[in-house]
């Protein structure tokens, strides 16, 4: 197996933690941080991947277009924001889109979005629509959007900005923060927090996959989840042991 290569911004140790843990464990840790709003609200996998996507953000960020300056000509620009962003962001990372949350028309397609993959991207985020959405589903690379959407992006909006600080289905991304998807979904992790939410949610899904043993094999949560009974703590620290969990 080829060795990862190392990802600025993520070292390979919480890289390798955070591939192991859900959006509802980051969710939670997130919570008793005080952070309510970093679920990305209104997209879902363009077709569900069992790898956990986790990455540093790069952003693009759309504005609502004007039919003066959105002729299907403008795509000849070499310096057209979106088609840049493509060719800049850093293998690893995650390019997350702000597309208002205007699926109308798509934020990308197929071609792009293959061409992001195949140059190392760790995944791909808009709370807008793509294009040939079921190419983009068949890419090893995991892809999340509100839905699938054939217009092209020029009609609805107008790529601006790059790597600047944006908004993605009412959470805030901005520039290096971790993002973390799952089949439920994208938990935004504002890069300070990522070593320490690493940590406690490894622990987190060790305990909760105890729990659910435990309740498939017919306990009670009263108890259990949270534990509060000193014979529970005994049951997972044995449980802990045998599973080298």
């Amino acid at each position: 197996m080829t060795e990862q290569a190392p990802i600025e911004g993520i070292s390979p140790e919480t890289l390798a933690k955070l591939k192991r843990v859900s959006t509802a464990s980051v969710a939670t840790a997130l919570y008793k941080r005080g952070l309510r709003n970093q679920f990305i609200q209104g997209v879902v996998p363009v077709k569900a991947k069992d790898e956990v996507m986790v990455g540093p953000a790069f952003t693009l960020r759309y504005i609502p277009a004007r039919e003066d300056r959105n002729p299907i000509t403008i795509f000849r620009d070499p310096n057209h924001p979106q088609r840049v962003a493509m060719e800049t962001c850093p293998p690893g990372h995650v390019l997350v889109m702000d597309a208002r949350k205007d699926a109308r028309a798509a934020s990308a397609g197929s071609i792009l979005i293959t061409r992001l993959a195949l140059r190392g991207a760790a995944g791909v985020v808009s709370d807008g629509g793509f294009r040939d959405a079921a190419g983009i589903g068949e890419l090893d690379m995991p892809a999340y959007h509100a839905r699938p959407s054939a217009p092209t992006n020029l009609t609805l909006h107008e790529a601006l900005d790059i790597n600047v600080p944006i908004s993605c289905g009412d959470a805030p991304v901005f520039p290096g923060d971790i993002l973390l998807g799952d089949k439920d979904g994208v938990m935004v992790i504002p890069a300070h927090l990522a070593d320490e939410i690493a940590e406690e949610c490894t622990g987190m899904e060790s305990f909760e996959d105890f729990v659910l043993e435990e309740v498939k094999g017919g306990a009670a949560i009263i108890g259990l989840y949270p534990c509060t009974k000193e014979e529970n703590q005994a049951k997972y620290d044995a449980w802990r042991e045998k599973t080298g969990r």
